[in-house]
């Protein structure tokens, strides 16, 4: 993904010592440098320090954030001194970005606290904040009050509020495609377009007929059908497969491949069972576990709210996501759970050779046939799943749903980790113990959320929920 970009504001305040502003804004773009964080900050040329005070500061800041308005992720505002809570507000308010503001206040060091090096950042944190909520400004804030900013504690606020700038940035110009209908026995994934679109999100349907028809109108030894056949066989073993099954997925993923490129999209959700299978002869899931592998999420059973959660996730994280089931509990243990797909999970969150308490070769991902379809459809016609455990490793996950009654949007989010207790079974799998899952559970079902949820091997749920509650405005229940 592309280098983060924040905008800095240096706060400053007359009769307080302004040199701190001085080292501070110096020390603040260091640390950005550091991070891999490109800084779009006023320089000494522009101000005294760089930082701002007057009504002309601020003036000036709003401008060159506006210059640079479709660059900025997000604002740092940073008070080595108390700063000027009028001047702060100003500049957000004329620039007008409607992005992520973080505040930061440098601590104050005991030994100096003398007329000439006291910082009062302390307080100043308090007014900046309280002018910022009259202003109707919405802020994130660091773990600590005051903090040093070549601490640990800094540097991990910075990356998660970065992760909450992807997040928001990436969803409020998203567009998802939409391959094929609903599948009739799923009213589970029914969502509302209009919500989704009113928080940016756009959808771009393609019936399943018209992307069949244009897989029928490539030949066999097209270089490109080949190029992508090349790209499933090195993606993952497929000893076993059929030849006219690989050749199948390989031109479907050259007709979704374009369709996402023409139509700018992000993510996807695609229509399976079972017209796919009675009308095509094979399961899309690799196809799809390889778009996911490349941060371009994709869904199965036409689940658009799902894949906005896979989105999210894969923004927060810049990991693959997955959208598995909550799908059984594991023995009698209230806070584990087995999640389950059938699967076109991406290869990135299997078990490897090299993870260390691999339970069993048979975990390491390999394609195959979809076992449950397979009984209606028949086993020929189901070539492509891609089969393995999820490795065990701390994880994220976040489901997504419209609420039309309501007319809004709402989700949950948490964290929890992927286990290696024993488990056998079929598809993609793994085993979760999440803390308090007996009253996540009852949570998901008293408000009625689907049984998809989506995961990603990160711990990114405070950024997901700062995106999607503050920033985005949806009704988010963060589970700990």
């Amino acid at each position: 993904m592309d280098k983060p970009v924040l905008g800095v504001i240096v706060g400053n305040r007359g009769f307080f010592p302004d040199h701190l502003c001085e080292t501070g804004r110096q020390t603040i773009l260091k640390i950005l440098a550091e991070e891999g964080i490109e800084a779009v900050a006023l320089t000494s040329a522009d101000t005294l320090f760089g930082s701002i005070e007057s009504l002309n500061d601020a003036q000036k800041c709003a401008d060159l954030f506006k210059k640079n308005a479709d660059r900025i992720d997000g604002i740092l505002v940073t008070l080595p001194n108390f700063g000027d809570e009028r001047a702060i507000a100003n500049a957000l308010r004329w620039a007008n970005l409607n992005v992520p503001v973080l505040i930061h206040a440098f601590a104050d060091d005991p030994t100096r606290m003398t007329i000439a090096d006291r910082r009062d950042s302390f307080c100043g944190k308090m007014s900046a904040c309280n002018n910022l909520r009259q202003y109707g400004i919405k802020y994130s804030l660091t773990t600590l009050h005051t903090v040093d900013p070549q601490s640990d504690s800094f540097k991990a606020d910075l990356r998660r509020f970065v992760s909450t700038c992807r997040v928001v940035r990436g969803l409020r110009n998203a567009r998802i495609g939409a391959l094929g209908a609903r599948p009739t026995a799923f009213n589970t994934v029914r969502y509302s377009e209009k919500l989704f679109e009113r928080s940016g999100i756009s959808v771009e349907t393609l019936d399943l007929s018209e992307a069949f028809g244009r897989v029928n109108r490539l030949g066999n030894d097209e270089p490109v059908v080949h190029a992508k056949l090349d790209e499933i066989n090195s993606y993952i073993p497929t000893k076993g497969i059929p030849q006219e099954s690989l050749l199948k997925m390989a031109k479907l993923g050259v007709v979704v491949d374009r369709w996402m490129s023409d139509q700018n999209l992000v993510a996807s959700a695609l229509q399976c069972w079972t017209s796919m299978e009675e009308y095509f002869g094979v399961v899309p899931c690799t196809v799809m576990s390889m778009m996911s592998n490349k941060l371009m999420p994709s869904a199965c059973e036409t689940d658009i709210a799902g894949v906005v959660g896979m989105y999210a996730l894969a923004l927060a994280s810049e990991k693959p996501s997955a959208l598995v089931d909550w799908n059984n509990n594991y023995g009698d243990d209230p806070d584990k759970g087995v999640i389950f797909h059938c699967s076109n999970l991406p290869k990135g969150v299997f078990t490897n050779q090299n993870d260390a308490g691999l339970i069993s070769p048979d975990d390491i991902p390999v394609m195959d046939f979809q076992e449950i379809i397979a009984g209606t459809v028949g086993k020929e016609n189901t070539f492509g799943t891609v089969v393995g455990r999820v490795r065990a490793e701390p994880f994220t996950y976040c489901r997504v749903s419209t609420d039309d009654l309501g007319g809004k949007i709402s989700a949950y989010v948490g964290q929890g980790e992927l286990t290696n207790d024993p488990l056998k079974t079929f598809g993609g799998y793994g085993v979760v113990r999440v803390p308090n899952l007996q009253g996540l559970l009852h949570y998901i079902c008293e408000n009625g959320f689907e049984h998809h949820t989506a995961i990603n091997l990160s711990q990114t749920a405070t950024a997901v929920n700062e995106a999607l509650g503050k920033y985005l405005g949806w009704e988010v229940y963060y589970h700990r």
